[in-house]
């Protein structure tokens, strides 16, 4: 197996997003290499490559081969290889979008986020890289997501109080 630039753009922005998640609480900057990372991935890595490959590729016929159950790919095989214009240019949308989400900043990227986290919810089905691949990225996009959550969120005037007060105890 020949690693090529895509494999190459996936194993960086995927490193990326897994150092970015384990470091975002420790800070801006972190926020911002999990923003860039998971954005190119979906519109690069994504919207890009799927676009490429089914305007110029070999299609997507043989995609679920690998899926862990028959009826994924049976389904795929019904549904989404005889119609690969329709279904791919609708994941293609999806991919743009939600890399463009990503990149945004803001309540765009929680949500863009929470999009991540429900299509690598449903893409381990399809094999056991895709499995692994969603093992490791949806505890990482939770954790993302956290981090935006606590970095858009001013905090309450009650909850720096408690933080000042209980900052001397025990010290």
């Amino acid at each position: 197996m020949s690693i090529g630039p895509w494999e190459i753009l996936w194993i960086v922005c995927g490193v990326a997003t897994l150092l970015a998640g384990v470091m975002a609480t420790r800070g801006k900057r972190w926020l911002y290499l999990g923003r860039w990372a998971v954005g190119i991935l979906f519109l690069v890595g994504g919207a890009t490559f799927n676009f490429i490959t089914l305007v110029f590729g070999e299609g997507y016929d043989g995609f679920a081969d690998d899926a862990h159950f028959g009826w994924v790919t049976d389904a795929w095989g019904s549904i989404v290889a005889p119609h690969q214009g329709v279904w791919i240019g609708l994941l293609i949308a999806f991919e743009a979008i939600v890399g463009l989400l990503v990149l945004s900043g803001g309540r765009r990227t929680q949500l863009g986020y929470v999009f991540v986290i429900a299509f690598y919810s449903a893409l381990w089905v399809f094999g056991w890289f895709t499995t692994v691949w969603a093992a490791l990225m949806i505890p990482v996009m939770v954790l993302l997501l956290r981090a935006e959550r606590r970095a858009t969120s001013p905090a309450t005037p009650a909850a720096e109080v408690e933080a000042k007060s209980t900052a001397g105890v025990g010290s």
